[in-house]
């Protein structure tokens, strides 16, 4: 089925359109929001439909849906509208990009948003509603199970599963054969090296100003 409705109208959505047409052959017929958040009649050129009219004008016969939504709320946000669509009957689409390195025989999930220059190694599971946005390692062996947003530059080693609906930044690392509880947020440039406790916050040491100025430095 090449026509795709797409949930939102921001940033992720402007780009989900993008990929979605150029890279995966789909046409978007609709973007789709709360009528109480719709402030445009379209986006991207495209019709912008309220969610309560989307099965009307866009049946689950005739099109699928992908919810284009961020990390907002330790990704239950997204995982709601994912739900929704889910009980109107919508089947919910992926994107794999095709410069992903993609060497699982396990396909993903459902509403997976799988970007450029990802490296997925052998016997990797990707659940539901996963976004790994540009140029990540996901080691051999690895399980992200669903509702997880992993950001760019992330190393996950061999044999790790990362908990549903957990964040994870810029240019973290994760050990091998560790656990990232359910719910875990871990900051940019943090390294994980145990398993992870459920809601827990995991922050690296930010850099900080030295009291010499630049031109005093040999480089």
């Amino acid at each position: 089925m090449s026509k795709l409705v797409i949930f939102g109208a921001g940033d992720i959505a402007r780009l989900a359109h993008r990929y979605f047409t150029r890279d995966a052959g789909r046409e978007v017929v609709a973007f789709t929001v709360d009528r109480e958040y719709r402030r445009e009649e379209s986006f991207e050129g495209v019709p912008i439909v309220d969610f309560e009219e989307i099965v009307r004008r866009h049946p689950p016969s005739e099109c699928d849906l992908f919810v284009a939504l961020s990390y907002r709320q330790m990704n239950r946000t997204r995982a709601e509208k994912y739900d929704a669509a889910k009980r109107l009957g919508y089947r919910l689409a992926s994107y794999v990009s095709s410069r992903c390195t993609f060497l699982t025989d396990t396909p993903v999930g459902e509403n997976c948003f799988i970007l450029e220059d990802n490296t997925i190694q052998p016997f990797v599971t990707i659940g539901h509603d996963v976004t790994l946005w540009s140029g990540n390692h996901i080691g051999h062996d690895s399980v992200i199970e669903d509702h997880c947003f992993i950001s760019s530059h992330v190393v996950v080693s061999g044999h790790v599963r990362v908990g549903a609906f957990s964040f994870i930044g810029v240019n973290a690392t994760l050990r091998n054969s560790i656990t990232i509880a359910p719910r875990t947020l871990i900051g940019a440039g943090a390294a994980i090296l145990q398993d992870t406790v459920a809601d827990g916050v995991y922050l690296s040491q930010r850099a900080r100003l030295s009291d010499r100025k630049s031109h005093e430095i040999e480089l």
